[in-house]
Protein backbone atom coordinates (compact mmCIF):
# COMPACT_ATOMS: atom_id res chain seq x y z
CA UNK A 1 0.00 0.00 0.00
CA UNK A 2 1.64 3.19 -1.27
CA UNK A 3 2.20 5.82 1.86
CA UNK A 4 2.55 9.90 1.42
CA UNK A 5 6.36 9.08 1.49
CA UNK A 6 6.08 6.91 -1.90
CA UNK A 7 3.90 9.84 -3.40
CA UNK A 8 6.32 11.80 -2.58
CA UNK A 9 9.63 10.06 -3.90
CA UNK A 10 7.56 10.20 -7.04
CA UNK A 11 8.44 13.98 -7.35
CA UNK A 12 12.05 13.80 -7.42
CA UNK A 13 12.66 11.46 -10.70
CA UNK A 14 16.46 11.42 -9.82
CA UNK A 15 15.95 8.56 -7.37
CA UNK A 16 14.29 6.07 -9.95
CA UNK A 17 17.48 4.13 -10.81
CA UNK A 18 19.36 4.36 -7.59
CA UNK A 19 19.74 4.52 -4.14
CA UNK A 20 21.47 8.32 -3.49
CA UNK A 21 22.05 8.87 0.01
CA UNK A 22 24.48 11.67 0.23
CA UNK A 23 22.32 14.87 0.87
CA UNK A 24 25.13 16.16 3.22
CA UNK A 25 26.61 16.63 -0.02
CA UNK A 26 23.86 17.59 -2.25
CA UNK A 27 20.50 16.35 -2.65
CA UNK A 28 18.49 15.72 -5.81
CA UNK A 29 15.83 18.37 -6.70
CA UNK A 30 12.16 18.05 -6.73
CA UNK A 31 10.45 18.52 -10.09
CA UNK A 32 8.94 22.10 -9.19
CA UNK A 33 12.18 23.29 -8.07
CA UNK A 34 13.37 22.30 -11.77
CA UNK A 35 9.70 23.88 -12.93
CA UNK A 36 10.46 27.33 -11.63
CA UNK A 37 14.13 27.06 -13.11
CA UNK A 38 12.76 26.31 -16.26
CA UNK A 39 9.77 29.23 -16.07
CA UNK A 40 12.70 31.70 -15.63
CA UNK A 41 14.78 30.50 -18.23
CA UNK A 42 11.70 30.80 -20.65
CA UNK A 43 10.93 34.33 -19.86
CA UNK A 44 14.38 34.83 -20.51
CA UNK A 45 14.62 33.41 -23.81
CA UNK A 46 11.77 34.55 -25.07
CA UNK A 47 10.98 38.26 -23.23
CA UNK A 48 15.17 38.91 -21.83
CA UNK A 49 14.78 42.16 -19.92
CA UNK A 50 11.37 42.82 -20.43
CA UNK A 51 10.42 40.48 -17.02
CA UNK A 52 12.68 42.20 -14.72
CA UNK A 53 10.33 44.14 -12.78
CA UNK A 54 8.29 40.99 -12.15
CA UNK A 55 11.56 39.30 -11.13
CA UNK A 56 12.50 42.01 -9.11
CA UNK A 57 8.79 41.76 -6.78
CA UNK A 58 9.19 38.05 -7.07
CA UNK A 59 12.47 38.07 -5.13
CA UNK A 60 10.61 39.76 -2.61
CA UNK A 61 8.02 37.21 -2.05
CA UNK A 62 10.95 34.50 -1.84
CA UNK A 63 12.77 36.64 0.49
CA UNK A 64 9.41 36.91 2.80
CA UNK A 65 8.86 32.41 2.28
CA UNK A 66 12.58 32.22 3.23
CA UNK A 67 12.09 34.55 6.63
CA UNK A 68 9.22 32.24 7.42
CA UNK A 69 11.15 29.48 7.08
CA UNK A 70 13.57 30.32 10.03
CA UNK A 71 11.37 32.82 12.27
CA UNK A 72 13.27 35.71 11.21
CA UNK A 73 11.78 38.77 9.29
CA UNK A 74 12.23 39.85 5.64
CA UNK A 75 14.33 42.86 5.78
CA UNK A 76 16.65 40.51 7.85
CA UNK A 77 17.09 37.75 5.01
CA UNK A 78 20.18 38.43 2.05
CA UNK A 79 20.57 35.84 -0.97
CA UNK A 80 23.60 34.17 -1.30
CA UNK A 81 25.01 31.61 -3.51
CA UNK A 82 26.65 29.50 -0.76
CA UNK A 83 27.53 29.42 2.73
CA UNK A 84 30.64 30.10 2.87
CA UNK A 85 29.69 33.59 1.35
CA UNK A 86 26.97 33.93 4.20
CA UNK A 87 29.58 33.36 6.86
CA UNK A 88 32.05 35.97 5.42
CA UNK A 89 29.38 38.63 5.55
CA UNK A 90 28.46 38.10 9.20
CA UNK A 91 32.36 37.74 9.89
CA UNK A 92 32.56 41.49 8.34
CA UNK A 93 29.90 42.23 10.62
CA UNK A 94 31.44 40.50 13.84
CA UNK A 95 35.42 40.25 13.93
CA UNK A 96 35.92 43.87 15.43
CA UNK A 97 34.20 42.43 18.61
CA UNK A 98 36.94 40.03 19.47
CA UNK A 99 37.52 36.17 20.03
CA UNK A 100 35.66 33.69 18.65
CA UNK A 101 34.36 29.77 20.02
CA UNK A 102 34.14 27.00 18.23
CA UNK A 103 34.66 23.33 17.82
CA UNK A 104 37.08 21.70 17.22
CA UNK A 105 35.11 19.23 14.65
CA UNK A 106 33.72 22.03 12.48
CA UNK A 107 33.98 22.61 8.75
CA UNK A 108 36.82 24.75 7.72
CA UNK A 109 34.07 27.44 6.54
CA UNK A 110 33.17 28.10 9.29
CA UNK A 111 36.64 28.83 11.00
CA UNK A 112 38.15 29.64 8.71
CA UNK A 113 37.29 33.36 7.73
CA UNK A 114 37.91 34.73 11.12
CA UNK A 115 41.38 33.07 11.10
CA UNK A 116 42.09 35.06 7.63
CA UNK A 117 41.54 38.40 9.30
CA UNK A 118 43.43 37.68 12.30
CA UNK A 119 40.58 37.12 14.61
CA UNK A 120 41.21 34.65 17.46
CA UNK A 121 39.62 31.15 17.38
CA UNK A 122 39.45 29.48 20.47
CA UNK A 123 38.24 25.71 20.15
CA UNK A 124 36.49 23.56 22.28
CA UNK A 125 37.00 19.67 22.13
CA UNK A 126 34.26 17.39 21.99
CA UNK A 127 33.54 14.78 24.51
CA UNK A 128 32.96 11.51 21.97
CA UNK A 129 32.08 13.50 19.09
CA UNK A 130 29.34 15.99 21.10
CA UNK A 131 29.60 19.32 22.16
CA UNK A 132 28.02 19.97 25.61
CA UNK A 133 26.11 23.76 25.71
CA UNK A 134 27.40 24.45 29.28
CA UNK A 135 31.06 23.78 28.23
CA UNK A 136 30.29 27.27 26.01
CA UNK A 137 28.73 29.19 28.82
CA UNK A 138 30.48 32.32 29.83
CA UNK A 139 31.90 31.07 33.07
CA UNK A 140 32.99 27.43 31.70
CA UNK A 141 34.49 28.84 28.21
CA UNK A 142 37.62 31.03 27.60
CA UNK A 143 36.34 34.72 27.04
CA UNK A 144 35.21 35.27 23.95
CA UNK A 145 32.96 38.31 21.72
CA UNK A 146 30.86 35.54 19.74
CA UNK A 147 30.01 31.66 19.41
CA UNK A 148 30.02 29.81 16.00
CA UNK A 149 28.56 26.58 15.55
CA UNK A 150 26.86 24.40 13.05
CA UNK A 151 23.57 23.01 13.69
CA UNK A 152 24.59 19.52 12.62
CA UNK A 153 28.35 18.37 12.12
CA UNK A 154 29.36 18.28 8.56
CA UNK A 155 32.34 15.27 10.01
CA UNK A 156 29.78 12.99 12.43
CA UNK A 157 26.08 14.43 11.94
CA UNK A 158 26.10 15.58 15.59
CA UNK A 159 23.33 17.79 15.78
CA UNK A 160 23.22 20.47 18.37
CA UNK A 161 20.05 21.54 20.54
CA UNK A 162 20.05 25.13 19.31
CA UNK A 163 18.25 27.00 22.03
CA UNK A 164 20.71 25.07 24.51
CA UNK A 165 23.57 27.12 23.13
CA UNK A 166 21.25 30.18 22.98
CA UNK A 167 20.42 29.52 26.62
CA UNK A 168 23.84 30.26 27.46
CA UNK A 169 25.46 32.30 25.15
CA UNK A 170 25.15 35.75 27.28
CA UNK A 171 25.96 39.20 26.02
CA UNK A 172 27.84 36.85 22.75
CA UNK A 173 26.92 37.16 19.94
CA UNK A 174 25.78 33.49 18.57
CA UNK A 175 26.38 32.57 14.58
CA UNK A 176 25.10 29.30 13.32
CA UNK A 177 25.97 27.51 9.87
CA UNK A 178 22.94 25.75 8.95
CA UNK A 179 24.46 23.86 5.72
CA UNK A 180 24.02 20.43 7.70
CA UNK A 181 20.63 21.34 8.83
CA UNK A 182 18.03 23.60 6.94
CA UNK A 183 15.39 21.55 5.15
CA UNK A 184 15.86 18.59 7.09
CA UNK A 185 15.51 20.56 11.22
CA UNK A 186 13.51 23.36 12.04
CA UNK A 187 15.54 26.26 12.83
CA UNK A 188 14.07 29.06 14.36
CA UNK A 189 16.64 31.83 15.00
CA UNK A 190 14.33 34.15 17.15
CA UNK A 191 13.81 30.89 19.70
CA UNK A 192 17.53 30.21 19.54
CA UNK A 193 18.58 33.57 20.32
CA UNK A 194 20.87 33.55 16.69
CA UNK A 195 22.12 36.31 15.77
CA UNK A 196 23.70 35.56 12.24
CA UNK A 197 22.53 32.20 10.47
CA UNK A 198 23.83 30.95 7.08
CA UNK A 199 23.00 28.36 4.95
CA UNK A 200 23.40 26.40 1.06
CA UNK A 201 20.79 25.31 -0.73
CA UNK A 202 22.18 22.49 -2.38
CA UNK A 203 21.90 20.09 0.78
CA UNK A 204 19.22 19.57 2.76
CA UNK A 205 16.66 22.21 1.22
CA UNK A 206 17.20 20.35 -2.13
CA UNK A 207 16.98 23.72 -3.99
CA UNK A 208 20.29 23.39 -6.06
CA UNK A 209 23.78 25.47 -5.84
CA UNK A 210 23.61 28.75 -5.89
CA UNK A 211 20.87 28.88 -3.66
CA UNK A 212 21.80 30.00 -0.22
CA UNK A 213 21.02 32.03 2.36
CA UNK A 214 21.99 34.47 5.24
CA UNK A 215 20.22 36.05 8.49
CA UNK A 216 21.64 38.77 10.39
CA UNK A 217 19.28 40.03 13.55
CA UNK A 218 17.66 43.28 12.50
CA UNK A 219 19.23 44.99 15.84
CA UNK A 220 23.05 44.65 14.38
CA UNK A 221 22.03 45.66 11.02
CA UNK A 222 21.38 48.76 12.02
CA UNK A 223 24.57 49.39 13.52
CA UNK A 224 27.08 47.76 11.47
CA UNK A 225 27.77 49.21 8.39
CA UNK A 226 28.66 47.17 5.64
CA UNK A 227 32.39 46.62 4.40
CA UNK A 228 31.50 45.48 0.99
CA UNK A 229 28.74 47.93 -1.24
CA UNK A 230 27.81 47.70 -4.89
CA UNK A 231 25.30 49.67 -7.25
CA UNK A 232 22.15 47.63 -5.83
CA UNK A 233 23.46 48.17 -1.95
CA UNK A 234 21.47 51.84 -2.21
CA UNK A 235 18.20 52.18 -1.54
CA UNK A 236 17.77 54.43 -4.95
CA UNK A 237 19.84 52.39 -7.31
CA UNK A 238 18.09 53.56 -10.78
CA UNK A 239 19.74 56.94 -9.66
CA UNK A 240 22.58 55.98 -11.03
CA UNK A 241 24.37 58.35 -9.26
CA UNK A 242 27.88 57.28 -8.78
CA UNK A 243 29.03 59.90 -6.07
CA UNK A 244 26.69 59.39 -3.46
CA UNK A 245 24.50 56.62 -2.31
CA UNK A 246 22.20 56.24 1.17
CA UNK A 247 22.74 52.78 1.96
CA UNK A 248 19.93 49.80 2.38
CA UNK A 249 18.84 49.43 6.08
CA UNK A 250 18.08 45.61 5.74
CA UNK A 251 20.14 42.23 4.79
CA UNK A 252 19.32 42.95 1.21
CA UNK A 253 22.43 45.55 1.02
CA UNK A 254 24.69 42.89 0.51
CA UNK A 255 23.01 41.94 -2.40
CA UNK A 256 25.72 43.81 -4.24
CA UNK A 257 24.70 43.69 -7.70
CA UNK A 258 22.36 41.88 -9.98
CA UNK A 259 20.07 39.41 -8.86
CA UNK A 260 21.27 35.80 -9.16
CA UNK A 261 17.56 34.91 -10.16
CA UNK A 262 17.49 31.36 -11.53
CA UNK A 263 18.65 30.41 -7.84
CA UNK A 264 16.77 32.69 -5.72
CA UNK A 265 13.41 31.65 -7.19
CA UNK A 266 14.36 27.86 -7.02
CA UNK A 267 14.79 28.49 -3.69
CA UNK A 268 11.36 29.55 -3.00
CA UNK A 269 9.67 26.74 -4.85
CA UNK A 270 12.10 24.07 -2.57
CA UNK A 271 11.00 26.45 0.44
CA UNK A 272 6.95 25.53 -0.98
CA UNK A 273 7.53 21.94 -1.46
CA UNK A 274 8.93 21.23 2.07
CA UNK A 275 6.68 23.24 4.00
CA UNK A 276 3.77 22.08 2.22
CA UNK A 277 5.17 18.56 3.55
CA UNK A 278 6.23 20.20 6.89
CA UNK A 279 9.25 20.91 9.07
CA UNK A 280 8.31 18.48 11.83
CA UNK A 281 7.33 15.80 9.40
CA UNK A 282 10.54 15.69 7.71
CA UNK A 283 12.64 16.00 10.63
CA UNK A 284 10.50 12.43 12.26
CA UNK A 285 11.33 10.95 8.74
CA UNK A 286 14.82 11.71 8.24
CA UNK A 287 15.78 10.39 11.67
CA UNK A 288 13.54 7.07 11.44
CA UNK A 289 14.97 6.52 8.41
CA UNK A 290 18.76 7.28 9.79
CA UNK A 291 17.63 5.29 13.04
CA UNK A 292 17.21 2.09 10.40
CA UNK A 293 19.73 2.91 8.87
CA UNK A 294 22.34 2.55 11.81
CA UNK A 295 20.28 -0.32 13.27
CA UNK A 296 21.17 -2.60 9.94
CA UNK A 297 24.83 -1.23 10.30
CA UNK A 298 24.84 -2.70 13.97
CA UNK A 299 23.40 -5.88 12.38
CA UNK A 300 25.70 -6.39 10.41
CA UNK A 301 29.08 -5.27 12.65
CA UNK A 302 29.49 -2.17 11.15
CA UNK A 303 30.88 0.15 13.84
CA UNK A 304 28.73 3.49 13.51
CA UNK A 305 30.80 6.88 14.79
CA UNK A 306 27.88 9.17 15.24
CA UNK A 307 26.25 10.25 17.94
CA UNK A 308 22.72 8.40 18.70
CA UNK A 309 19.82 9.79 20.84
CA UNK A 310 19.20 13.60 20.55
CA UNK A 311 22.36 14.29 18.42
CA UNK A 312 20.86 11.81 16.06
CA UNK A 313 21.05 13.54 12.49
CA UNK A 314 20.55 12.61 8.64
CA UNK A 315 24.39 11.67 8.66
CA UNK A 316 25.83 8.30 9.97
CA UNK A 317 29.26 8.51 9.97
CA UNK A 318 30.52 4.86 8.98
CA UNK A 319 33.96 3.08 9.94
CA UNK A 320 35.09 1.20 6.57
CA UNK A 321 38.68 0.44 5.41
CA UNK A 322 39.79 3.07 2.41
CA UNK A 323 36.73 4.73 2.13
CA UNK A 324 37.53 6.12 -1.02
CA UNK A 325 37.29 2.80 -2.56
CA UNK A 326 34.57 1.90 -0.39
CA UNK A 327 32.30 4.65 -2.18
CA UNK A 328 34.13 4.21 -5.33
CA UNK A 329 32.60 0.57 -4.93
CA UNK A 330 29.43 1.45 -3.77
CA UNK A 331 29.14 4.11 -6.43
CA UNK A 332 29.54 1.17 -9.06
CA UNK A 333 26.13 -0.64 -8.06
CA UNK A 334 24.03 2.79 -7.86
CA UNK A 335 24.54 3.47 -4.29
CA UNK A 336 26.02 7.23 -3.48
CA UNK A 337 27.46 8.27 -0.43
CA UNK A 338 30.57 10.64 0.74
CA UNK A 339 33.81 9.56 1.46
CA UNK A 340 35.58 10.99 4.71
CA UNK A 341 38.82 10.52 5.99
CA UNK A 342 37.19 8.47 9.19
CA UNK A 343 34.42 6.72 6.62
CA UNK A 344 31.49 6.63 4.63
CA UNK A 345 29.03 9.38 5.41
CA UNK A 346 26.09 7.99 4.18
CA UNK A 347 22.89 10.85 4.34
CA UNK A 348 18.77 9.69 4.91
CA UNK A 349 16.60 12.51 3.37
CA UNK A 350 12.97 12.20 3.91
CA UNK A 351 12.84 11.19 -0.15
CA UNK A 352 14.76 7.90 0.40
CA UNK A 353 13.37 5.05 2.01
CA UNK A 354 14.12 1.95 3.41
CA UNK A 355 14.82 0.05 0.51
CA UNK A 356 17.72 2.53 -0.32
CA UNK A 357 19.10 1.22 3.04
CA UNK A 358 18.82 -1.85 3.13
CA UNK A 359 20.64 -1.54 -0.77
CA UNK A 360 23.50 0.32 0.71
CA UNK A 361 23.98 -2.05 3.85
CA UNK A 362 23.84 -4.94 1.67
CA UNK A 363 26.36 -3.21 -0.82
CA UNK A 364 28.62 -2.46 2.35
CA UNK A 365 28.55 -6.20 3.54
CA UNK A 366 29.69 -7.16 -0.37
CA UNK A 367 32.90 -5.03 -0.13
CA UNK A 368 33.63 -6.11 3.36
CA UNK A 369 33.70 -9.58 2.16
CA UNK A 370 36.14 -8.61 -0.81
CA UNK A 371 38.74 -7.13 1.75
CA UNK A 372 38.43 -10.43 3.89
CA UNK A 373 38.29 -12.78 1.08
Amino acid sequence: MATIWDEIRADFPGLAHQAYLNAAAASVTPRPVREATEQFLRQLETGGETHHGKWTLQREVVRAKVSAFVGARPEEIAFVPNTSTGLNLIVDLLEGDGPVLASEIEFPAVTLPWIHRGVGVRFVRPRAGILDAESFAEDAAPRTATIVLSHVQFSNGCRQDLDAFGAVKGGRHFVVCGSQSAGAFPVNVRQSHIDAFATAGHKWLCAGHGAGFCYVRKELIDVRPPRSVGWMSGEDPYAFDNRHMKVLPTAARVETGTPSFGPIFALGAAIDYLSQIGHEEIAERVLALNLYLTSRLHKERFEVLSPGGSHQSGQTLVLVSDSRRARQYLATVGVHVSELPEGLRVSTHFYNNEEDVDRCVEALVLYRDQLEG
